[in-house]
């Protein structure tokens, strides 16, 4: 596989097609002249899906008196369905994605759900920002450290969060997310916030309990393919509580980008279609302050990124 040398000197793996030959369809046709050419200045993440025929965001949404969620795209302040209903995790398999044309509603009018409701797997990554290290006292990982949250784990980016009673101090923590297309590579991108229980954290070695219990992945608030991301490491990332900003970085301070992520999940485990990486928060964590500022009932978690939009959550 050629390998190409991209910015901050980290290796990245170009998107190959994957598998065996065989015969090019109709869609690979017209996608094949943005398929030529790989401008590592951009530096895209490594071995992501080119979905060249659109790029989009991708939508799952009910409506008001509606009781089936419905798959689609936001496009101009509207979300407009496909006219197939897929789950988006086959969507993103597909490697090819055309604007949806089905029935459009006004973005107000609509509930925006976990764009995929159940992902077979949710990576974490511990201590990926070098200011979120030092904040808490840790100490350089050498590899990644990679942790796992539950599928009941991921929740509507803009829903409300219900903490478990035995959870007294909950914390946020603000992410890009990886959305994993076919063949591994990487499909798009969403925030996510990765809520922790710290006082399980602190006394219980697995972290099971304190990262993965019921809704303690809220995500979205769709997912930006990969088109509309030119380089996933210059993204501008910011955590808000009760409208007080509590977090202000950029995603170019990962310590692992999300190639090495990839390359080392994938050593030991397969990734599918619709698997989500949560790559690291920076530093600003509610228990770095002195005192610490744990989430209480009632506050309000805003996570802005860059070209991916804007979650908002409450604590019930």
């Amino acid at each position: 596989m050629r390998r190409r040398r991209a910015p901050r000197d980290r290796r990245r793996r170009h998107a190959s097609s994957g598998g065996a030959h065989r015969e090019a369809t109709d869609c690979d046709r017209r996608c094949a002249p943005a398929r030529e050419h790989f401008d590592a200045r951009r530096a895209p993440a490594a071995n992501q899906t080119k979905y060249a025929c659109v790029g989009v965001r991708l939508a799952r949404f009910t409506v008001e008196g509606g009781v089936r969620p419905l798959t689609g795209e936001v496009r101009g302040g509207r979300a407009i369905t496909f006219e197939e209903q897929r789950p988006i995790e086959e969507l993103i398999a597909s490697r090819c994605l055309h604007p949806a044309n089905g029935r459009s509603f006004d973005l107000a009018e609509v509930r925006l759900l976990a764009p995929i409701q159940a992902p077979r797997a949710i990576f974490g990554i511990g201590l990926n920002y070098e200011d979120h290290i030092a904040e808490t006292g840790s100490s350089r990982p050498a590899e990644p450290l990679v942790f796992l949250k539950l599928p009941s784990s991921a929740s509507p980016g803009n829903g409300e969060i219900r903490c478990p009673a035995v959870v007294k101090r909950l914390d946020y923590e603000g992410e890009l997310a990886v959305v994993i297309g076919a063949g591994g590579s990487v499909a798009g991108y969403a925030i996510a916030d990765d809520l922790t229980a710290r006082d399980l954290q602190k006394r219980e070695s697995q972290w099971t309990r304190a990262k993965g219990a019921d809704g303690f992945c809220p995500y979205g608030p769709w997912i930006t393919t990969v088109d509309e991301v030119p380089n996933p490491h210059q993204l501008a990332l910011r955590t808000w509580v009760n409208g007080q900003l509590r977090q202000n970085s950029s995603t170019a301070n990962m310590l692992f980008a999300i190639d090495e992520l990839i390359e080392f999940i994938s050593q030991t485990c397969t990734l599918a279609p619709g698997d989500l990486i949560l790559t690291g928060t920076p530093s600003g964590v509610g228990m770095a302050y002195d005192p610490p500022r744990f989430l209480q009932s009632g506050d309000v978690v805003r996570i802005e990124i860059e070209r991916l939009g804007s979650i908002e959550h409450r604590i019930a």
